[in-house]
């Protein structure tokens, strides 16, 4: 139950972490200094575009989880109602939305250039 459920969370996280900062880092060097909006604003900015696409792309991230062999666990409905199924099922989404928003903070390594021109621009 636990890797059931952590394993297409590591995905989101990743997916939902690697878009918002490409695209906030975008946004704000690019309309941020049109508009002069602040890095929370890009942020945020970054936040919705990433949603956005967790939309588009869930359907997908389930289906290659699934395609990884993970089998659905076979749990009859009092298995599937105990406290502990609930606990194992809450913690392995939470640990693995956890991992796959350090492993999509992978594009932080890109933009350390682009941030220091903006900051010596200002």
């Amino acid at each position: 139950v636990f890797f059931h459920n952590a394993l297409p969370f590591v995905g989101f996280g990743f997916l939902d972490n690697a878009i918002m900062i490409a695209a906030g880092t975008q946004i704000e060097l690019s309309i941020g200094v049109v508009l002069g909006i602040s890095t929370m604003a890009g942020a945020a900015l970054g936040n919705l575009v990433s949603d956005l696409a967790g939309l588009g792309l869930a359907g997908y991230v389930e289906a290659l989880a699934s395609r990884l062999g993970l089998s659905i666990p076979d749990l009859t409905p009092k298995q599937a109602d105990m406290w502990q199924t609930r606990l194992s099922a809450h913690l392995g989404k939470a640990i693995g939305v956890t991992i796959g928003c350090i492993l999509g903070m992978f594009p932080l390594l890109f933009f350390g250039d682009e941030e220091e021109k903006l900051e010596e621009k200002n």
